[in-house]
């Protein structure tokens, strides 16, 4: 085994003890929530009407989505997680707070608000292939009167919290305000911040601990063109000035890029670049699993690892989701057995 594939791994008994400290740490999401829900089915002929599939209707499952799926996949870990956001006061809202109490997410922060519908994602699925999605959503700014209850409710959440991971989905809940006065909260209290940055809703997100863009996300965040790719992360000029760029600017303590069938990039202020090969073996599905990373990566720092061992950790815990179909989550034995496949 080459000493970069030694590097980007971690012995058994180092996640095992990362996984039990874990199992100690609370954590507060705070984000757009969303239900999603999957139509499968089959395909046996084309419509007739139109050049279409006619996908023959099987059956329907829905799970918490957005910043809800951050929060399901921190609660599978049986860490004690704080959900807020807003949902509308409709039959999606109270299904989507029935399975994240389900997931044993906490989501007493999740504010029912009679102007906003709730965000539903349905996709219809035939043979293990999306066929289409359909987006029923609210994407308006919360008014200053929702924020200031959700601030209200950030506040007590933070009171036992050791991070805040915020969800953005451009959905309107992550304001300008509402940003400012997350990050002044957590700088007072000293409490990790991690953030996935969408460059479609344009906010300052200087001064955090985390930031999780994807290479599409990186380029547009930076402000510069993606002309070209490098075989090797660690040595692609383009993405390397995006990332110098963005840490300048936008100052994280850590950024990592997160580069689908390239595994990840971890990026600090004066170190080389480390980048971190995927260890998927099969890729079926990659929704959520940014949502994924940005958990696992938070979850490990508090449980003390280092930036690098928490990119590894985060990174074991991607290969595993994009594995599933849907926005899945990532058990303990599973996370584990993606380890023990390196030894």
């Amino acid at each position: 085994m080459s000493q970069d594939k030694m590097r980007a791994t971690l012995p058994i008994s180092r996640v095992r003890k990362l996984l039990a400290a874990a199992g100690r740490a609370r954590v507060a999401v705070l984000g757009d929530v969303m239900l999603d829900q999957f139509l499968w089915g089959k395909v046996a002929r084309i419509s007739p009407e139109a050049p279409v599939p006619v996908v023959e209707f099987e059956r329907e499952s829905f799970i918490p989505g957005g910043a809800g799926n951050v929060a399901r996949n921190l609660a599978h870990l049986k860490v004690a997680t704080e959900l807020l956001g807003v949902s509308g006061k409709d039959e999606a809202g109270r299904q989507l707070k029935r399975l994240l109490a389900r997931d044993g997410v906490g989501c007493s922060g999740v504010l029912a608000c009679g102007n906003r519908a709730t965000s539903v994602k349905t996709r219809i699925v035939a043979h293990r292939q999306q066929v289409v999605r359909v987006d029923r959503e609210t994407r308006g700014d919360l008014d200053g009167k929702t924020t200031a209850r959700l601030l209200a409710e950030l506040e007590k959440a933070l009171e036992k919290a050791d991070a805040l991971i915020l969800g953005d989905y451009a959905k309107g809940v992550i304001t300008r305000h509402l940003l400012e006065e997350a990050r002044k909260m957590c700088r007072a209290r000293g409490i990790w911040l991690s953030a996935d940055p969408k460059p479609s809703h344009p906010l300052h997100w200087s001064g955090l601990s985390l930031l999780t863009p994807n290479r599409k996300e990186a380029f547009e965040l930076a402000g510069l063109p993606d002309v070209s790719r490098e075989a090797d992360p660690s040595k692609d000029t383009h993405l390397l000035l995006a990332s110098a760029k963005l840490l300048a600017v936008l100052q994280p303590a850590l950024l990592l890029i997160t580069l689908g069938e390239q595994g990840m990039l971890l990026c600090q202020r004066n170190q080389k670049a480390f980048h971190v090969p995927t260890v998927a073996r099969e890729v079926f599905d990659v929704s959520g699993a940014g949502d994924t990373v940005i958990a696992f990566f938070t979850l490990a720092i508090v449980a003390g690892a280092s930036p690098v061992e928490a990119a590894i950790f985060s990174n074991h815990a991607a290969g595993v989701v994009v594995g599933k179909f849907g926005t899945a989550t990532v058990g303990p034995e599973e996370l584990l057995a993606s380890f023990r496949r390196e030894d």
